[in-house]
Parts: C-alpha cells; sequence; structure tokens
C-alpha cells in the first residue's frame, strides 16, 4: 500500500509539471551558392546573436524554451508575432548568451540587448511587403531595444561580393539573403540563404578522443556525427578551458569549415561553440 501510495505521489507531481513547448516551425537558411541570381533576393548582414521568437505573449528560442527576460523587454512589445535576433554588436556573441540564459535576467545587462527583427511568423504578402510592415511595426512601438534588420537590394554577384567584404572588413559575420517574391514558409530552403567567408554547420559529439603532448590528460579531438550520419574528427578551434570541461557526448556543436572534400565532409573544421538550446 505504502509503495502504491508512493507511486500515486510520484505521478500526481509528474502531472504537475509544466510541459516543454514544442520548437516553433522556422524557416532555415541554406548556403548560398555561385549559380544562384542574388537579384531576386533582399540582403542583410548575418547578425551573431540568439534567434529568439515572440509569438505575441511569449519569448521563445529556437528550442522552444522561455527566454527569461525581464518583464518590462517582453511586456512592451508589441501583439504582433516577430522572429528575430536578440543582439549586442558584433563579436559579441558570448557575452549575449551568457546574459539571455541566466535563470534570473540581471536588469542593467537586458538595457544593453536588442531584438533585431527579419521576419513576421505567418504574416500574409511577399517577404518585401512583410519587410515594410516590420519598418512601420517598429516605428509604431517606438521601444529602443526593438529595432529593424536593415534589407537592402542587391542587382548582381558583384555588388553581393562587394557587400560581403565591406561587412567582414566591419567585424560582422556574413549576410543573409532573403527572396523578396516569397510568402511566408518554413522548414529549410532557398528562399533563405546565408553567404560568409567561412561556412558554418553542426554535429553531435559521439566521443571524447585524448590529447597528446601537451593535451595529456585533456581532450584531443571530438568524433562527432554529421545529419546524415557520417562522423569526422573535429580537433581545433578549443580553448585550454574547453579542452579541460569539453562538450558532453550528446550535445551539439557548431562547427566552421573552408569547403567539403570530395568525400562530402568538412575541409578544414574548427570548433566553434556548443549549441546552449
Amino acid at each position: 500500500m505504502r509503495r502504491l501510495r508512493a507511486l500515486l505521489c510520484g505521478l500526481a507531481l509528474l502531472l504537475a509539471l509544466p510541459l516543454a513547448a514544442a520548437p516553433p516551425e522556422l524557416l532555415l537558411a541554406n548556403v548560398y551558392r555561385d549559380e544562384i541570381d542574388p537579384a531576386a533576393y533582399l540582403v542583410s548582414e548575418k547578425l551573431d546573436g540568439v534567434r529568439a521568437v515572440w509569438d505575441g505573449e511569449t519569448l521563445r528560442f529556437r528550442s522552444g524554451n522561455r527566454v527569461n527576460a525581464p518583464a518590462w523587454f517582453t511586456d512592451a512589445l508589441p501583439k504582433t508575432p516577430m522572429d528575430g535576433e536578440l543582439w549586442l554588436g558584433r563579436g559579441q556573441f558570448e557575452r549575449l548568451s551568457g546574459i539571455v540564459r541566466r535563470e534570473q535576467p540581471v536588469d542593467a545587462e537586458w538595457r544593453q540587448v536588442r531584438y533585431m527583427i527579419f521576419e513576421l511568423p505567418g504574416a500574409p504578402g511577399t517577404f518585401a511587403e512583410r519587410a515594410a510592415r516590420i519598418v512601420a511595426l517598429v516605428g509604431a512601438a517606438g521601444l529602443p531595444w526593438l529595432a529593424e534588420i536593415s534589407q537592402k537590394i542587391t542587382v548582381d554577384r558583384e555588388t553581393l561580393r562587394k557587400m560581403l567584404a565591406a561587412t567582414v572588413k566591419a567585424g560582422g559575420e556574413g549576410l543573409m539573403l532573403h527572396r523578396a517574391d516569397a510568402p511566408y514558409e518554413t522548414g529549410r530552403s532557398d528562399t533563405l540563404l546565408k553567404l560568409k567567408p567561412w561556412l558554418d554547420a553542426e554535429a553531435v559529439v559521439v566521443a571524447h578522443l585524448p590529447g597528446k603532448g601537451k593535451y595529456v590528460g585533456q581532450l584531443g579531438a571530438l568524433r562527432v556525427r554529421l545529419a546524415d550520419g557520417r562522423e569526422f574528427r573535429l580537433g581545433t578551434g578549443f580553448t585550454d578551458a574547453e579542452r579541460a570541461n569539453p562538450p558532453p557526448i550528446g550535445s551539439v556543436v557548431t562547427f566552421r569549415y573552408r569547403e567539403l572534400t570530395a568525400k562530402g565532409l568538412p575541409r578544414f573544421a574548427s570548433f566553434l561553440r556548443m549549441r546552449q538550446e
């Protein structure tokens, strides 16, 4: 009887726990290819921020988990669903990530964060029309921490190349291209493209390989698995602290690379960060 009561109490506690929100359905970018004509796209800077989706009531990460932002940050947002990046500025990703993932938000830190909008989930019309609506929405809100991501027209590949070079020289990460005539959609598609000097991708950690020489007793490399099941060794890009405390097996890491080998594996792959959400 006691065991039954204990089981029932445990079940009651489980039922009382809040259910985790499902990840929101989002548009995800493919990598820009030289054969694609950029004239059909609007181009913006690729911000090195944390993606966040506002459904009109709650701000969530890509994972569906709630962003613990201060009440003043979210209470003043328009009730219109928005998709964008939480951003501190170029080269500030690590500091930003620490700020927005705290269980207890720090007001002084959040006063530095901006919510940069690039899409209106589910809204009608073409992307060009939605981009104009974003500008109007942000202007009407009049919030210092809410801004639109500027969208520009590019006429040819040479113009796009110059835009990328100027952005990277100024400290930016790269460019995003969004088809101007596209209706709102979700999933991975050529409707949205990313263009960077370095490419990036994600993989699952399947093993820790021991270090040699000065890295004896620490991580030498990660054995990681791509989405298609192929595995490779990721051995560069780690700080001393990351080698002492490497990403756990089963975690998802982001790495960058220059190109693919003849076998389709990343060439010159380098660890970038562990995905937090």
